[in-house]
């Protein structure tokens, strides 16, 4: 009986051997199992036909072995199966590991803001990642006191979100390379797409009850449920996402708060489960130390400017100083030879002026003695503005009234503007505080602007005003007249850079000169079409001063 029931198998187990074709379960490559019996049984009659045809068969044939066999082929299937799920649960956690390695290295690495911020939010919205939809970063501010909509991410309509999630499949890109091209070309237009959500996602630091400063406090990621209904939950922060479910990720970093990121499943709908949940969280400390760092050496470079900035400056002054020491040295070289030159030249010319009086009008030598006294005269002022430039080394300042000093100044050259047929308004401003200044060498640079602007023009016309500009005291002349090139106004500031008489290329120089040392800037713009204007701005403290 038993050799008739061996006869009336369908399956092919009971074979040591089978050829191809006997076994409809083996195709290409499955030939090594043609003579191994028993992987064939255990890879492919498991999920034969026949072969669970053949078991019920022997089952009811009452053989005492028939239960035990149903125990082991039950057992068989439920390890089988366990193992097909432990082996899928491993591949989905290396396809975990590969990327949260990617996206160590690539935080790590990093110490751009904006790049950390792309490759952390394109992470949560990639499919290749966690594949939510959307995500919001909320940082804190520098002092703590606030979190602050920064950066969003992902579709705001099923239509986008369709184009999005097909250009991401057939781009084939991996993270880096996402975070890159999102970062390059979709950056600013994410941030101004969710703009209007970003601007209302303001929460102060010290709201211990808000749901989100809640996770922070706690440092503990939040699955956010029936948030329409959650008593927990800021009913304008449920409106604002629009989602009944979220999460809620902290950002910490040693115990610091960096920010929070919103993450939402908006356009599917689907469940946000706790495994969802642990496998974000593991990904948030690297993100906020990230963010920690990625800023601190933002304000490193901030602080690195300033100081290059402060070492330009020290380094303009050192400059200025070794300057200062020249001049000073040109200034007492100056005084001693203008002195020495001046008592013999005012000898001659007191001589030359008594001869021409004496000289009859219609005497030929009354020219020659005529020049004598005129360029006397001249070598005379040329030896006041050595002298006056010697001096503005050493200025005296003290508290003087602006208006007034300005108006002495304008009596001072009336007969030289009217000779000239010029016309000066004066719009003095009230309630000017006084400016600390040395009176003489002030008064001498803005006389000597007046007529260095008015000299050699007529019908003129000179608008000169004074205004409080800040904590200090604004003098504006301007020149409706005269028009300046690039070139000519160069000029103008250069000593003797003028193609005149000796002295008068150095007028303005000396001006700037002397001003410079009492921290008096003087400048003077030469717009094409708007004539000249100086500007002399007076400190009216004395912490001003260098």
């Amino acid at each position: 009986m038993e050799n008739d029931t061996a006869t009336q198998w369908e399956c092919c187990w009971d074979r040591d051997q089978i050829q191809v074709g006997d076994c409809p379960n083996l195709g290409e490559g499955d030939e090594d199992l043609l003579s191994s019996r028993s992987r064939r049984v255990l890879e492919k009659c498991c999920n034969c036909e026949k072969f669970k045809r053949d078991l019920e068969r022997f089952y009811a044939s009452g053989h005492p072995l028939a239960p035990m066999f149903s125990i082991l082929d039950e057992g068989y299937r439920r390890q089988r199966s366990h193992i097909q799920s432990l082996s899928s649960f491993l591949d989905t956690k290396t396809l975990e590991t590969r990327f949260m390695h990617e996206l160590g290295s690539v935080l790590q690495s990093s110490v751009d803001l904006e790049e950390v911020l792309s490759v952390a939010l394109t992470a949560i919205t990639s499919g290749k990642g966690f594949g939510m939809n959307r995500a919001f970063l909320l940082l804190a501010d520098k002092e703590r006191h606030f979190l602050r909509g920064h950066l969003a991410i992902g579709p705001r309509s099923a239509e986008e979100a369709g184009q999005t999630w097909h250009e991401v499949a057939t781009s084939d890109l991996d993270l880096q390379s996402l975070s890159h091209a999102f970062r390059q070309n979709k950056l600013s237009a994410e941030r101004d797409k969710f703009q209007d959500i970003l601007a209302r996602l303001v929460i102060s630091m010290d709201d211990i009850h808000h749901i989100i400063v809640s996770s922070l406090e706690e440092k503990k990621p939040l699955l956010v449920q029936n948030a329409f209904h959650n008593p927990d939950v800021d009913p304008e922060l449920a409106r604002l996402l629009g989602v009944d479910t979220f999460l809620i990720l902290p950002l910490i970093a040693r115990n610091r708060r960096v920010g929070a990121i919103l993450t939402d499943n908006f356009i599917t709908r689907q469940p946000i489960t706790d495994e969802d949940l642990r496998s974000i969280e593991t990904f948030t400390f690297p993100v906020a130390f990230a963010i920690e760092r990625a800023s601190l050496y933002e304000r490193l470079q901030v602080e690195v400017a300033k100081l290059q900035e402060a070492n330009r400056k020290l380094q303009e002054q050192q400059e200025l100083l070794v300057k200062m020491e020249k001049m000073a040295l040109v200034g007492r070289i100056t005084s001693s030879i203008a002195h020495s030159i001046r008592n013999p030249l005012m000898v001659i010319g007191g001589f030359a002026r008594s001869i021409l009086k004496a000289t009859p009008q219609n005497d030929p030598k009354r020219d020659f003695i005529d020049s004598i006294v005129a360029e006397a005269h001249q070598m005379e002022e040329v030896l006041d503005e050595i002298l006056t430039y010697s001096d503005a080394l050493y200025p005296i300042r003290d508290f003087w009234d602006v208006n007034q000093l300005v108006e002495t100044t304008l009596r001072e050259i009336q007969d030289k503007v009217i000779t000239q047929n010029y016309t000066c308004r004066y719009h003095p401003a009230d309630g000017l505080p006084a400016a600390y200044i040395d009176y003489k060498q002030t008064s001498y640079c803005i006389r000597n602007i007046l007529l260095g602007t008015i000299d050699g023009l007529e019908n003129g016309l000179l608008e000169i005003s004074t205004r409080l500009e800040g904590e200090r005291v604004e003098i504006l002349i301007d020149d409706r007249s005269r028009r300046l090139s690039e070139d000519e106004l160069e000029a103008l500031l250069t000593p003797f850079a003028e193609t005149h008489e000796m002295g008068s290329g150095l007028n303005l120089a000396l001006c700037r000169n002397m001003l410079e040392k009492q921290n008096i800037p003087l400048l003077v713009v030469a717009p094409p079409d708007a004539g000249v204007r100086y500007s002399i701005k007076l400190p009216t403290r004395k912490e001003e001063q260098p």
